[in-house]
């Protein structure tokens, strides 16, 4: 899955200029929109049969990482991935060791810390809520 949205890197840094400058410039829109909303999906679906409802971070992780790095989808893609890793790691290290010899879910974790900022993100950005 993450091999299909590598080689769709270089098009989706293309449509964020707009779907009709990225179709002067060679790009197939409709195609590879459903390339990726269908990669995306099955990606999504596979983290989530596996891991729960951790894949949330899956969300929250990419913004993140957008707002430190830019928007370039070579560097963002693989950026993501390892931040997410690493994330997720620190974050059942957190679960495991905070109440010893209790545990937290780890999903408890992810959610106190990647929640407010996902609200941050439905507040702040544009067409978000307007409070």
């Amino acid at each position: 899955g993450m091999t299909i949205l590598f080689g769709q890197a270089r098009s989706l840094n293309l449509l964020t200029l707009g779907e009709e400058a990225a179709t002067s410039l060679g790009v197939e829109v409709e195609a590879v929109k459903n390339v990726v909303f269908f990669t995306a999906a099955l990606l999504t679906g596979a983290v989530v049969s596996v891991s729960g409802m951790i894949g949330f971070v899956g969300m929250v992780i990419p913004h993140a990482v957008r707002m430190i790095l830019g928007a370039d989808h070579r560097l963002l893609l693989p950026a993501s991935a390892l931040v997410g890793g690493m994330y997720l790691v620190t974050a059942d290290t957190v679960a495991r060791t905070l109440l010893a010899p209790a545990e937290i879910p780890v999903g408890v974790v992810t959610a106190l810390a990647g929640g407010p900022f996902f609200i941050y993100l439905l507040i702040t950005k544009k067409g978000g809520l307007a409070l």
